[in-house]
């Protein structure tokens, strides 16, 4: 194989951008479905074709190329190269293959908005910058890739600008993520500082060769790594943009939330196991805030009323999971419950905005119900999505989470037993909030006033008309039958050996992360016995759910109200945002208010105004010095002749 076939995975994409975006305004909507379609499907054959090569006997480890030196100063050197192991293989096939879906889905979600190539192309520049994090070779590679989803994460969230919503959650996302962004930026500083070099290959071999490395350096490397991560996968504390990424289009939440940029902290820390390993705090600290994101995001979940919102907690919970599975040293279960939450949850996100389809745009859950024989595609395969998180048996989730589960409840950690008691409570809470979701939509008696007439279109509430429900086009549930399949029978790649399977998920991945699993000491604890806990969590869930939204309607409503605190805390999210924004926002604010004043106001433009009105003054009596009057001049020579001669009388100056 050419290893130069890698540089097209990323490039391709940016031709599509630069295309739609530069001229694209110019092209008929078909066009601009065509070229961004068509750049985001060679990258997707050319990664087909990777695991042709490296599933091959006698295949290579990884692939690599590498351009000419990027950066050469003083003995350091970065490359501008790119990698593909079977870690970044497995993350290009998801970015690449559920990345293409979303865009055929979005070219009719999206039919009917202005700005049309806009949106694509902003899709086709978010798969560049994501296809780049997961390709590089080395650190600031990786970096590139980072700021770049980030800022396509801000044009996306922000597409409809013209709403002071959406404006204000790109700008939070933006800034959000700034903050995880200094750490790696401060981790990076310290490789450099310490290692010499910022290659993956380079840092992680002498870390490796060499035991006597300082504990407190990769401590400090790896604190810095993880608020990296806790900004662009939204866990605590920097957590509090993704449910705000819910004012983008849908598709846009399904790309962010499923496939790229929430999985580029799970990514880099499994890539980065070497450093993590070698720090037992900072693995600690992983675990305790992946477990406390995943419970605390799930009972902020089962008092949401929009459908996209529920799914957001959902995604910042499930994300917990994986920071968990990476905290206890389980990097393997950790990207295995990526890849499959990749494709239950682009799933459900793209079944949700068939749902808002189909009723005119409305999100409220609370207005909707009744909608199952009424859009029986979106039904059904938004009930596999459902039942597949929910972690119902057989399901993808179920071996994904669960390995994510056991591996904890054997871990030698400290905290091994308390995240596992914390993961299956959230397994319950998740069971809960997502039937109560499937209920409010599709079951009960519709919440909403259906037109009559034939007519009907994209968004199709018109006042005294009422909605006009319908199925989405096939462009549109077509990727919901692809993203079903893969979400019910994507978790036998990894059936661990307890249950009868091969765990073929693990060994693929062994090349990579082998090294870097946890050697669990031997547990009596059964694999089986454990996934038991949590068939029962998911069946409780379940009847919860059914009893409260199905058998008796009113329930949640009056449980609600006996509640009233609670449910106000978490209907509040507990208060984080007014808590940031009286803490540290309204500070920084101030101190702004202040910087402009005292030093825009009195120093930016204080000493130009200045010197601007003493040029005018010396301008001013320069101008009445030449005037062209033969008096005048002679006046002011007398004048000048007089103060040299008080010069000279006074001050001792000798003339001559």
């Amino acid at each position: 194989m050419n290893p130069n076939l890698l540089w097209y995975i990323p490039l391709l994409p940016f031709l599509g951008f630069l295309l739609n975006g530069t001229i694209g305004r110019k092209f008929p909507r078909p066009l601009v479905v065509a070229v961004a379609l068509f750049f985001t499907a060679i990258p997707a054959g050319i990664v087909a074709y990777l695991w042709t090569v490296l599933k091959a006997a006698g295949a290579p480890l990884a692939i690599s190329v590498v351009s000419k030196p990027w950066i050469a100063v003083s003995g350091f050197t970065v490359n501008f190269a790119f990698t593909v192991d079977h870690l970044t293989l497995l993350m290009l096939s998801i970015i690449t293959g559920v990345g293409f879906l979303i865009h055929l889905y979005s070219a009719g979600y999206m039919a009917h908005e202005e700005g049309f190539w806009r949106f694509f192309a902003y899709l086709n520049l978010f798969m560049f910058f994501m296809l780049v994090l997961v390709l590089s070779a080395n650190f600031l590679l990786l970096f590139v890739g980072w700021e770049g989803v980030g800022l396509a994460s801000y044009l996306l969230i922000g597409f409809y600008f013209t709403k002071d919503s959406a404006a204000n959650a790109g700008k939070k996302a933006f800034v959000v993520n700034r903050i995880g962004d200094l750490g790696l930026l401060i981790a990076m500083f310290l490789l450099i500082a310490n290692f010499h070099t910022l290659n993956f290959d380079g840092v992680f071999a002498q870390i490796a060769a060499n035991p006597t490395i300082s504990t407190c350096l990769l401590t400090a490397i790896g604190f810095m790594l993880l608020l990296g991560a806790t900004g662009k996968s939204a866990q605590i504390p920097l957590y509090v943009w993704l449910p705000d990424a819910m004012e983008g289009p849908t598709p846009v939440s399904a790309l962010i939330h499923a496939a790229t940029m929430v999985t580029a902290g799970i990514y880099m820390m499994a890539r980065c196991h070497v450093i993590l390993d070698r720090a037992p705090s900072v693995m600690i600290t992983i675990a305790i805030i992946g477990a406390v994101t995943a419970l605390m995001a799930a009972t902020i979940g089962l008092v949401q009323h929009d459908i996209k919102r529920v799914l957001a907690y959902s995604t910042v919970s499930q994300l917990g999971y994986m920071v968990l599975a990476c905290g206890v040293g389980a990097y393997t279960a950790g990207v295995f419950h990526l890849m499959t939450h990749a494709f239950f949850k682009a799933l459900l996100f793209l079944a949700a905005g068939s749902v808002i389809h189909a009723v005119g745009g409305e999100q409220d859950m609370r207005k909707m119900g009744g909608l199952r024989s009424k859009i029986p595609v979106t039904f059904w395969t938004m009930t596999i999505g459902v039942f597949t998180i929910a972690g119902a048996p057989l399901l993808a989730a179920f071996f994904s989470k669960d390995e994510i589960l056991y591996q904890a409840f054997i871990s030698p950690s400290p905290v091994g037993k308390l995240v596992w008691l914390i993961g299956v409570i959230t397994a319950g809470l998740t069971s809960f909030y997502m039937f109560r979701l499937w209920f409010k939509t599709f079951f009960g008696a519709p919440r909403f006033e259906e037109a009559t007439d034939a007519h009907h279109g994209h968004h199709d509430a018109h006042a005294g008309h009422g909605i006009h429900v319908h199925e989405s086009p096939l462009v549109m549930t077509l990727p919901l039958m692809i993203l079903a399949v893969l979400s019910a029978l994507s978790g036998f790649l990894g059936v661990p050996e307890a249950f009868g399977g091969h765990d073929e998920f693990g060994h693929f991945l062994a090349p990579v992360l082998s090294s870097g699993e946890a050697e669990h000491a031997a547990s009596a604890a059964s694999p089986i016995l454990l996934a038991s806990v949590s068939v029962a969590m998911f069946a409780v869930g379940l009847l919860v759910a059914w009893q409260m939204y199905y058998r008796k309607p009113g329930t949640g409503a009056a449980l609600a109200a006996k509640l009233k605190p609670v449910y106000s805390l978490l209907d509040h999210k507990y208060w984080v945002d007014e808590i940031y924004g009286t803490v540290i926002v309204a500070p920084l604010a101030m101190i702004s208010r202040f910087g402009f004043g005292a030093v825009e106001s009195g120093v930016v433009q204080g000493v130009p105004t200045a010197g601007a009105g003493i040029t005018r003054g010396v301008g001013a009596i320069a101008r009445r010095m030449q005037s062209g009057n033969i008096r005048s001049y002679a006046g002011w020579l007398a004048l000048g002749a007089a103060v040299i001669l008080f010069l000279a009388i006074f001050t001792q100056v000798p003339v001559r």
